[in-house]
């Protein structure tokens, strides 16, 4: 008897039932169709790209950013605004995009980690948080970097207690939260160079 495992037999199951309910849309990958669910079409602009996208109405932001328009930057964490891993710039402010229907996004302005970097260059927050060690398993760095884009893009010199309150709210299960408050300070052009780098 052939042996099937885990991985193979969700890779079979997930393909058929992927390829028995979805519609092809022009454009865009493939969306899953629920029947008697309401949908509604909206237009965002996502990292300066104004997008049309027909959503259910019971989709959150996150989703659609990840599983809908391939933006895989912002991470689900907890899937209930606690852990701040699929932080994004709703109009400029940061916002957990799991807590966040995707309907409610209509005719505003979404930024994601993606969008930081411009014309092939990482955003300096990017780079100062490669410099000082910011990511350690990674997970939460994207919605670190979202946070502290926030704080930096209406307070260009925040202090290190300015900065640990804007980033109160992204959780890092590695304990990193030194080494991102000093990225960002970095990034701010306020980080003393004879402090150096602190373990």
């Amino acid at each position: 008897m052939r042996k099937i495992s885990r991985r193979r037999f969700f890779e079979g199951t997930g393909a058929g039932l992927v390829a028995a309910s979805t519609v092809p849309l022009k454009g865009q990958p493939q969306t899953p169709v629920t029947p008697g669910v309401p949908r509604t079409t909206i237009q965002v602009t996502v990292n300066g790209t104004r997008r049309k996208i027909e959503v259910e109405d019971r989709w959150t932001l996150v989703e659609v950013l990840r599983d809908h328009l391939g933006l895989t930057g912002s991470k689900i964490g907890c899937d209930r605004g606690e852990c701040g891993a699929c932080t994004v710039l709703l109009d400029g402010k940061p916002v957990y995009s799991c807590s966040q229907l995707a309907v409610w996004a209509d005719g505003r302005s979404v930024q994601t980690v993606e969008g930081l970097a411009r014309g092939g260059q990482l955003d300096p927050l990017q780079q100062a948080f490669i410099e000082h060690d910011g990511p350690q398993c990674g997970f939460c760095t994207s919605g670190q970097l979202m946070s502290a884009r926030a704080l930096l893009n209406r307070n260009p010199h925040p202090t290190r207690d300015e900065i640990q309150h804007a980033m109160a709210g992204n959780i890092c299960r590695c304990s990193n939260y030194n080494r991102y408050v000093e990225s960002v300070l970095a990034a701010a052009g306020t980080l003393s160079a004879s402090a150096g780098r602190k373990a």
